[in-house]
């Protein structure tokens, strides 16, 4: 839940440069840091939490709202068994903020709220157990909890509370950071884990104990004998620039997690609707390499069919509730290409090939490189195609946009049984101006140790376009590292708005024993306009693409880190600029320019809406290469000018860094953003 007085503070948590940003500014991204190695409390040996728990959360979907209330509950359980999630694995259902009422009674102990929960807590948890789930509750480490109301927070009631939550049948207590006065967090928190003990030896029921102070004092160093699982980040938000964010804050933190001490980097966004389905799958494919806990954030009564069918992947789910208990590592991330390699009990690897960034990528990796020994062949397992191949090594894939592609790869020796692995890609090609005919190339590279017969490559296009091959399109035998190219002419038709559109790329082939297979990879493309001559407003026009730290790029208004439209008025030192773009570091908007254009211009800085702590520094790019910078900026300095020659580009970003300091108060104000044709 949102657990911070204010969306500055609440950033302060962020501290994650965006690579992703980076990524689609040209720049050049680094892999991620090993962290400090320290010493480490011992796990707890109770037997809780050897997986990473499973199971829902309201706050994602509901916060405080009026739909908040038994009936979902007692409806989320019913779908758990309905929709096949209960034998997937997941097994808690718990409640979030804003269940009891303000005050306490009269004897000190918590009041469920009447009206959302007329018949109390114990028999909603009875309820939960006769479908054979668990049942989860929250509080706070302070005097209240984190909701606006303030409802009643378990310091100084540690031991009646968590007797009260026993005698409920509570199985999970997410314990939040709220108005704690200041108490010291180790104190606050190993004080709950005594009290759950203490019901736990009173009344026999176990409780998992989540403890949620958003990574302040790093509980990674400090909490594995206290609690089973422990917050690594801020709050996410439904959308692609805080998942990212949080992702790369808790992949350096691997190696302190483990069975019965997992890191957890919050709850699942998948199927609340702020990002696409490819990005829920990365979502979820990542958090599961990352042995994270899996806690559904939608309301599952309205959630959609491939909502339950990115939950409900099986495949994916085991990598995430491996025994072995091994966080995934980092192998590479260059370019926001990131490979990320899992040890599994079985002596596989999960392999993530995760893309940042904003347009299709080859990513590339060894089974030498992912730890696997070494082997005539391996089998590569695809767990969202659910499909088997065999390799000679390579693991490698064209990801698309802000998609993973998982596998599970193993050195056996049933390789033979599987069609060799092939690779779909682009080599040239990604912009496409209505009428005009384009030429792209793709690629068919054969990967298997055996070699792919009767190769046959086809390129469609969304209804309406034309799309011809000018070079040949099948191949009778591709071995090993060897591929088949073929040009094509692609035109979009005439009157077809900008934009980002789909050309499926599919190869189809023989294995040396008659098995046909295939395999098929989406192409994103942009459909462009070169802008109108003279002079425009920047944010009059289309974009080809954005990043931005939290929430969306705003037009003509100031960034607000949450819904599109609900920034204030752009205003650096005291001037309101009625154009230009508000953003958040770090961040990169992308114009298509088709190489007709001559100036940027834009006055920048900080929006005069954030603290003192707010530094950020400008840049414009032509086709990757920075022409013009301002040096890190503050909250301090009135607007800057900044202007950049762009000529012969064809594509033009404005990219926001943090001044180097993490994303602090980072609101950053293009204004009066002009483009000259």
């Amino acid at each position: 839940m949102r657990h911070l007085p204010t969306r500055t503070a609440h950033r302060r948590l962020a501290g994650a440069f965006t690579a992703g940003v980076l990524a689609l500014a040209g720049l050049s991204v680094p892999a991620a840091a090993t962290p400090a190695v320290y010493p480490t409390a011992p796990a707890l040996d109770d037997g809780l939490a050897l997986t990473p728990p499973m199971g829902f959360n309201n706050w994602n979907s509901t916060h405080c709202r009026a739909e908040f209330n038994e009936a979902m509950v007692k409806g989320i359980a019913d779908l758990f068994v309905d929709k096949g999630l209960k034998d997937a694995g997941y097994e808690y259902v718990n409640l979030d903020d804003c269940w009891a009422l303000p005050q306490r009674n009269a004897d000190g102990k918590l009041v469920p709220d009447p009206v959302r929960f007329p018949n109390g807590i114990k028999a909603v948890a009875d309820y939960v157990h006769s479908k054979g789930l668990k049942f989860g509750i929250y509080t706070s480490a302070g005097t209240k909890t984190c909701s606006s109301v303030g409802f009643p927070g378990a310091l100084g009631h540690e031991y009646s509370d968590a007797r009260q939550f026993a005698d409920w049948g509570v199985d999970y207590l997410k314990y939040d950071n709220c108005n704690n006065q200041g108490v010291d967090a180790k104190l606050r928190y190993t004080t709950m884990r005594d009290a759950l003990r203490a019901a736990t030896q009173e009344t026999g029921r176990p409780i998992v104990y989540s403890i949620c102070e958003w990574g302040q004092n790093k509980p990674w160093e400090w909490a594995a004998d206290v609690g089973q699982l422990w917050r690594t980040t801020g709050d996410i938000s439904d959308n692609w620039g805080s998942m990212l964010s949080i992702l790369k804050q808790n992949l350096p933190l691997a190696p302190y997690a483990g069975p019965g001490h997992w890191n957890d980097p919050d709850m699942l966004e998948v199927g609340n609707g702020g990002m696409t389905d490819a990005e829920y799958r990365t979502h979820f494919s990542m958090w599961s390499i990352m042995a994270a806990p899996l806690l559904i954030g939608s309301d599952l009564r309205s959630a959609s069919d491939e909502t339950f069918d990115i939950l409900g992947n099986r495949e994916v789910i085991a990598v995430d509730q491996d025994p072995l208990g091994k966080q995934g590592t980092v192998v590479s991330s260059e370019g926001g290409r990131w490979v990320v390699a899992k040890e599994m009990k079985d002596g596989s690897r999960a392999v993530a090939l995760f893309n940042e960034t904003g347009s299709a990528q080859r990513i590339t990796t060894t089974a030498a490189a992912v730890g696997l020994p070494e082997a005539d062949a391996y089998t590569l397992r695809d767990l969202w195609q659910h499909k088997s191949y065999n390799t000679a090594g390579t693991i490698s894939a064209t990801v698309p946009a802000h998609g993973t592609v998982l596998f599970r790869v193993r050195a056996d020796d049933r390789w033979a049984a599987h069609p060799p692995a092939v690779e779909l890609g682009l080599e040239v090609g990604a912009l496409i101006e209505a009428g005009r005919p384009a030429t792209l190339t793709t690629t068919v590279t054969g990967l298997g140790r055996t070699p792919a017969k009767r190769v046959s490559a086809t390129l469609s296009g969304p209804a309406g376009w034309a799309v011809r091959p000018t070079s040949p399109t099948t191949v009778g035998v591709l071995p090993t590292g060897r591929s088949l190219r073929t040009s094509w002419e692609v035109t979009a038709p005439e009157g077809t708005t900008t934009g980002s559109y789909d050309l499926t790329l599919k190869a189809t082939y023989r294995s040396t024993t008659g098995v046909r297979a295939e395999n098929v990879v989406p192409l994103r493309f942009s459909v462009v306009a070169a802008p109108p001559p003279g002079t425009s407003y920047l944010s009059d026009l289309p974009w080809l693409s954005t990043a931005n730290g939290w929430g969306p790029v705003e037009r003509d208004t100031s960034n607000g880190e949450s819904a599109a439209g609900d920034g204030n008025p752009l205003t650096v030192g005291g001037t309101v600029y009625a154009k230009g773009l508000g953003v958040h570091a770090p961040s990169a908007v992308e114009y298509y320019t088709g190489s007709a254009c001559e100036t940027v211009t834009a006055q920048v800085g900080v929006d005069d809406e954030e603290g003192a702590d707010g530094s950020v520094a400008f840049e414009i790019h032509a086709d990757g290469t920075t022409v013009a910078a301002t040096g890190t900026l503050t909250n301090a300095q009135a607007a800057q000018r900044i202007s950049a020659d762009v000529s012969g580009a064809r594509v033009v970003s404005l990219v926001v860094t943090d001044g180097g300091d993490g994303t602090t108060s980072d609101h950053g104000d293009w204004g009066d953003a002009q483009l000259t044709c």
